[in-house]
């Protein structure tokens, strides 16, 4: 049973205890005066480490290089990111510039480079302007309340940093988890399109960390969709320092639950703050899908909704068309009974045992204006759940993605 766990107001990444980040403004992106585009996270000890990544065959030199170091287990002592440039299809010198990169990182902070990890995000098919980096990186200062900074500069299309944190006990020991997450547009299961980087100061067996981080990414961000586009540089990692000094959380341990549920919190606030700041959107879609015959049925029915186009277009419009809801329920490949299915919208009643029930339209149209807007769908064939988020489709996600590169 998980125990008490609380969000931390003002938490970041740099939160958990051990860890500092900075960040500088290197001129990846376009000059603005409040611009960062290029930062650094580290550790005061090495961390155990854990990733999830696209699942893309066309990938950024970055994501493999990311798997190939956590594929040693060795412990790691931070990461080098920067937005504007993917670092992706560019060849050979792809690998060349991740691999510099997380020398230039390594040399600030007095560690290898096999002890640093490496993210971009931005323009694919564009090389990285290595001279901006090796000047920018000798800039940032990295202390205890860089993690905003950080999450800042992981920004490409976003119109707001997203981080968060959560304190809780391990073994008798308070402990922080904090983390950042960046995305906006180009983002849809699986691996959803973002960076996300969590780091915590509990002491967390490797093993553990990695199948609890699949897990929890099962149920959050790869149930995340924007626009129906994966990207070739996602990546979440989560690194664990240790210096709460607690005992290391295993699967049998009396805390794994605590801090499963930890993780998941996190997430779930990260990937909500995705949703909620997609390309141009107005509203936040929340689909549940309850009562699925499994919960395969119930991710398939709720990631089929919120991504689809019909209805994220009419949720914009705020028009209570439901019949679309159920189409794109038909077409997920969950079991369905249309016989059985309840469908609320806002908590109003729309459906019930496969029959429409009346609604007064402009109380719903009125329900369907605030910046949330839940469908839930009660499917009475057996134990499975679900719950995905997404976003509306405006005239302005049109406009963003019509001249990202000009």
């Amino acid at each position: 049973m998980a125990g008490a766990i609380e969000f931390v107001d003002g938490g970041t990444i740099t939160t958990p205890k051990g860890f500092v980040a900075g960040a500088t403004y290197a001129g990846l992106k376009t000059f603005a005066e409040d611009k960062l585009d290029l930062g650094i996270l580290f550790s005061e000890a090495p961390c155990n480490t854990a990733g999830v990544f696209t699942t893309s065959t066309v990938k950024s030199p970055g994501v493999t290089m990311d798997k190939e170091r956590l594929a040693q287990g060795i412990p790691m002592r931070g990461l080098i990111v920067n937005a504007g440039i993917a670092n992706t299809c560019v060849g050979e010198q792809g690998y060349i510039d991740a691999i510099e990169m997380t020398g230039l990182a390594a040399s600030k902070t007095g560690v290898t480079p096999e002890e640093v990890l490496v993210c971009s995000t931005g323009v694919i098919g564009v090389e990285l302007p290595m001279s901006l980096i090796r000047e920018g990186v000798g800039h940032i200062d990295l202390d205890g309340q860089g993690g905003s900074d950080l999450a800042r500069a992981i920004m490409t299309t976003d119109t707001r940093p997203k981080e968060t944190a959560v304190t809780f006990e391990l073994d008798g020991r308070q402990v922080h988890l904090g983390g950042i997450a960046k995305g906006s547009g180009m983002i849809h299961p699986n691996m959803a399109t973002m960076l996300s980087f969590i780091a915590t100061d509990a002491a967390v067996e490797p093993g553990f960390l990695q199948s609890t981080l699949s897990e929890i990414a099962d149920v959050t961000y790869n149930m995340l969709t924007i626009d129906g586009d994966s990207s070739t540089n996602d990546t979440v990692l989560v690194m664990a320092n240790g210096v709460a000094g607690n005992a290391p959380v295993t699967a049998g341990s009396p805390d794994a639950d605590t801090f499963t549920e930890a993780l998941r919190q996190v997430c779930t606030h990260l990937t909500r703050e995705l949703a909620r700041d997609g390309e141009g959107a107005s509203h936040l879609i929340v689909v549940e899908v309850a009562g699925a015959a499994n919960t395969t049925d119930a991710r398939n029915g709720a990631k089929t909704i919120a991504s689809s186009s019909l209805v994220k277009s009419a949720v914009f419009g705020t028009d209570p068309n439901w019949g679309r809801v159920l189409a794109a329920l038909g077409r997920s490949r969950a079991e369905v009974d249309e016989d059985k299915i309840d469908l609320f919208i806002n908590g109003v009643c729309i459906m019930e045992a496969g029959k429409p029930i009346p609604f007064h339209r402009d109380a719903v149209v009125a329900l369907m204006k605030r910046p949330e807007v839940t469908f839930r769908l009660q499917l009475h064939l057996g134990d499975g759940e679900a719950t995905a988020w997404g976003c509306d489709l405006t005239e302005e996600y049109v406009i963003i993605n019509s001249a990202y590169t000009t």
